[in-house]
Parts: C-alpha cells; structure tokens; sequence
C-alpha cells in the first residue's frame, strides 16, 4: 500500500509568541478571541493601542477576569519572613519555589524583625532569635557526627556526595529549632489576576511586614522590571493598570474578624481531643460542611468536633453563620475558600509547621489553616533523643516560650520553631489523596511528612480498603538515610 502524500504546505498552525509585558500579552490575547485576525494582525494592534484602555472597560468595567489570567508576572521575594512566605504561597493558583529549610543552613541569612517591636519587646525578640540560630547551628554539627558514627560511608559513594547526603540529613533534624521569623527567599509566576488577588489579600494583614509587602508590589507594577534578561527588556511597567485597583481586601478582614467574634460569644470547643493527628472526616451535608469550615477558621478546635456539634443545629443557625461570613460581600467577589465544599476526602492534619510547609505546596486541593499558636505543643525527632540531647532541646523550646510570652500576639509568632504542631484542614479527591500519599511519603522525604502521607492513606484504607489499596505508599519504617 503507497504512503499517503505528504500535505500541501499551508501557514503553521502551532505560533510561538516570544514573552511580552504581562498587559500586553493580556491584551493581545483578549483581543485575539474577539476578532477573525491572526494573532501576528492582533499583536500589530496591540502595538498602537493602549492595553491600559482595554483593560480598564473589560477587566474592571465589565468584570471579565479571565482576560487577566493571559498575562503572566515574575516576582521574586528577597529577605522576607517564614511567616511572610507562608502568606505569600498560599494562593491556589501559585506557581514558584521557595528556598528549602532541608538542605540549606539558613543561619548565613538574617532574621526578620516584626515591625510592631520597639524598645524592651525587640530586645527580647533579638536574643531569643539569637539564641535559637545558634543553637540550631551547634545542634547540626552534633547530629552531623552522630550520622556519621551510625551510617558508614559506602565504598561507592564520593566523599563529597557523602558529606552533603549527611549534612542534609542533620538539618532535617536540626530545622525543628528554625521559626518563622528566620529570612528566606522565594520566586513565583502567576497570572495578572492571581497577582491581584495576592496584593489586595496581603495588604488586609494583621502584621505590618507583609502588608508592606504588599505596597511594593503595587508600586513594582507601576515601574519597569528590576531585573532583565536582555538589555533591550524592562522598558514598559510590568502592569500598570492593574496597579490602580489592587487595595487591601476590606471584606475579607473584616469577614474574619466578624467570624472569630461570633464564634467567641456562641460557641466553645477544645482545642484537642482523642483523635489521630491525620482525621479523615466524611460531611455529609454541604451547609454543615460550610458552616463547620467557617468555624474551623475562626477557632482552634478540632473538625471533627466542630462538625458534629453544628450537624445538631437548626437551619437559621447554621445560616447564621454564613450571613455573617457574606455580610458586606459585593457581588463580583468571589466566595471565601471556606465555602468550598462536596470534596470526598476531608482531612484535618496535625503537623509541625516544617512539615506543614512541605504540604502547604499541594494546590489541587482546599486548605483552611488555624492560627500559628503554641497551643499543640511541639514535636521532638527521635534522633534528639537518640543522641541524648533532649533535655537541651526541651530548654530551647521553654526559652522560646517565655520570650513568646512577653511580646504581643502577632509579633510572637515569628517566634514559633518549626517543631511547634499546627492544625490544617485539607479538601480533595481521591486522584490528589493519592498522589499525595505516594508522593510524600518516599524515602526521599522529610520523616514528619512522611508520617502524614502515610496515614492519609491509612485512613482511606479503613474506610474504602478497595480504593486505598490502589496507593502504593511507602512506610515510613523503611528508610534510606543515603537517598535524597
């Protein structure tokens, strides 16, 4: 049987298009679904008219947002807080990398100090800070020498690989006397629209480092990029138009407020209970998954406790609650993400906040974190206690404590190790409980995670065997110490 003929040549139907500014990109691409034009006639126009105009009456006037999710932004955070990092990832729509606390010594950086600090309150916060850098410092030397005593270098590994492999194993230990006030960098790429909503979410901050992050954001977007490529880049404002409308999110501060004040005069709830630390929690009715979400945010109490109490409540009740949630709400906001519901696996996680950074990555799913407090206590990894260095770790953690307790509530969480538990909720599908499950729990990965991943997927075996038998999860009894 002949080949088939070749097809007559004809225009490419595949068009790079080389990276434009992230307005001019949004345009022309807007532009190029609303017209019979080619997309080199659309970047023509784009050439001669102004991007500004367009978005002006279509993206706020007319309320299209999508046409701001064409134009896509790079924005590197240098010399922020843990804590500010925390706030800035926590975008569904997040694309980037933070600097990794497993493999780096971060006491080559500086610590961040809360600008709501003066006088006796930053001297305290300073040698506290102080304090825990160096032991953090002098703990990895100490867990660097156990490891090498316990796990022989094999004949054919190279000196080099040996030493990094150990050395990084040491700062997973060590990285529990980290806190969130240590500096660390980050870079990201997201949409024109996801940008927006990232700025107008932390300029509502409670703490005044991250709502001056949001300020030079918004002026960033005003002026040419401050790093290029090629020489002959940077010459037009990243966005300017988008810099005009991006103000701090009035009702979602106000929205969280209302929330934890209704939830103080109504209801009371341990914040512990008889639970495993990987719940997996069923609802069955959305309202009372959307109610007990909202109160979830707005304490520090258990889900499932949470859940099981307002499954008893009257309909008003419950619609008490998300009047107060949708009080001041304008019509082209979208909703809060404490009322996305229906996913078929709820999990409430207690973790340490290294680990909960790790998970925190996740994006297809919804999370709802409570407050960083010290409430929960916090974790101690077997090799402190192995290596007889517990009762100095335990003196780090009441020092700690008693600096936390002499500065206000906002500032002292900068404070908090990344050994401290914290309570998170996660919302998926199976497909993501899977993939977290597997994917986490590796030798590769940090223990404390590793322990999360794990039971996730022992809970979905208690309850669906059929389906839980489908993740190939690794235990985290079986270890490689020489993998990372």
């Amino acid at each position: 049987m002949a080949a088939a003929p070749d097809p007559a040549p004809h225009s490419p139907r595949v068009v790079v298009v080389a990276p434009m500014p992230p307005e001019k990109s949004a345009y022309a691409l807007a532009r190029y679904s609303r017209s019979p034009d080619s997309v080199r006639e659309s970047l023509e126009w784009v050439k001669t008219h102004s991007a500004s105009k367009f978005l002006d009456s279509f993206y706020f006037q007319y309320g299209h947002a999508s046409i701001a999710d064409l134009g896509h932004c790079i924005f590197c955070f240098e010399g922020v807080s843990e804590l500010a990092a925390i706030e800035i990832e926590d975008e569904q729509l997040w694309d980037g990398q933070a600097k990794s606390s497993r493999y780096q010594d971060f006491s080559r950086g500086s610590v961040i100090e809360p600008p709501e600090l003066r006088g006796d309150e930053l001297e305290i916060y300073r040698q506290a800070a102080g304090d825990l850098m160096d032991r953090y410092l002098s703990l990895h030397d100490e867990l660097t020498e156990v490891l090498k005593a316990r796990i022989p270098q094999p004949e054919e590994m190279s000196d080099g690989n040996y030493r990094r492999t150990i050395e990084a194993r040491a700062y997973d230990v060590a990285r529990y006397l980290l806190f969130l006030g240590i500096s660390t960098n980050l870079g990201q790429v997201t949409s024109i629209r996801t940008l927006e909503g990232q700025m107008r979410r932390l300029g509502a901050s409670e703490l005044g480092e991250i709502r001056s992050l949001a300020r030079e954001m918004k002026q960033a977007c005003g002026e040419p990029p401050g790093c290029v490529w090629e020489p002959s880049q940077g010459l037009e404002p990243l966005a300017p138009t988008l810099a005009k409308y991006a103000e701090p999110d009035a009702y979602r501060r106000a929205t969280y407020q209302r929330m934890k004040d209704w939830a103080a005069q109504n209801v009371s709830y341990p914040s512990t209970a008889d639970l495993p630390d990987v719940d997996l929690v069923r609802p069955t009715d959305p309202l009372d998954e959307i109610a007990a979400t909202w109160l979830y945010s707005a304490t520090s109490a258990p889900f499932r406790v949470i859940l099981d109490d307002v499954s008893g409540w009257s309909i008003a009740r419950k619609r008490e609650i998300l009047d107060v949630a949708l009080e001041g709400k304008e019509r082209r906001e979208e909703l809060l993400r404490e009322f996305r519901s229906g996913y078929a696996y709820v999990f409430d996680i207690v973790c340490d906040i290294g680990a909960y950074r790790d998970m925190h990555r996740h994006r297809r799913c919804q999370q709802i974190r409570q407050e960083f407090t010290s409430a929960l206590g916090f974790e101690t990894p077997e090799l402190i206690v192995e290596a007889g260095l517990e009762e100095r770790y335990f003196g780090d953690m009441q020092a700690v404590a008693e600096a936390r307790r002499a500065l206000p509530a906002g500032a002292a969480q900068y404070l908090l190790p990344f050994a401290t538990r914290c309570r998170s909720l996660y919302k998926m599908d199976f497909a993501e409980a899977e993939y977290i499950s597997r994917v986490r729990s590796g030798v590769k990965g940090h223990i404390s995670y590793r322990k999360v991943a794990w039971e996730m997927r022992e809970r979905i075996i208690e309850r669906e065997p059929h389906l839980g038998e489908l993740i190939h999860a690794t235990s985290p009894d079986v270890e490689d110490p020489l993998t990372r």
